[in-house]
């Protein structure tokens, strides 16, 4: 059954999907994502030290790769995890129109993720972050037509 909007209010560890019914209508909580992963300290996470390269001429080694912290690969892989699941959204036909709510940061990284054909159908985005907001006052941010 397809919604009019699927609202997407996310931060890196939790996404939370709301649906409308029409462009005026309240949000409707459909479901939420969560990445525990996201919320652990640097120091907890486990990483690997970046690739060594030898230089072509000389002795020399250096690192490659561009430094990426831990927690950073984390938010970026569920990011990946939202893009997903968006495309299967649309795959299912679950929604027309997709509007996007994240820190700027975090919806950089879900710009990155998603498909061209989701992509297609984002006509709102607003870099804030309200993934600790009720609700309704998320619904207040939205304009009133979506």
């Amino acid at each position: 059954m397809s919604s009019y909007a699927w609202i997407v209010v996310a931060d890196s560890a939790r996404a939370r999907i709301f649906s409308v019914a029409s462009a005026s209508a309240p949000l409707k909580p459909m479901e939420q994502l969560v990445h525990p992963e996201a919320r652990l300290h640097d120091k907890d996470m486990k990483s690997d030290r970046p690739g060594r390269a030898f230089d072509s001429h000389g002795d020399g080694r250096h690192a490659t790769g561009t430094p990426v912290s831990p927690k950073e690969q984390e938010s970026i892989r569920f990011a990946k995890t939202i893009a997903e699941h968006l495309d299967q959204g649309r795959i299912n036909n679950g929604f027309e129109r997709l509007a996007l709510v994240a820190d700027p940061r975090f919806l950089g990284h879900i710009r990155k993720s998603i498909s061209d054909e989701v992509e297609k159908l984002v006509t709102l985005e607003i870099d804030k972050d309200l993934s600790k907001a009720e609700d309704g006052d998320i619904r207040k941010h939205l304009p009133d037509r979506l």
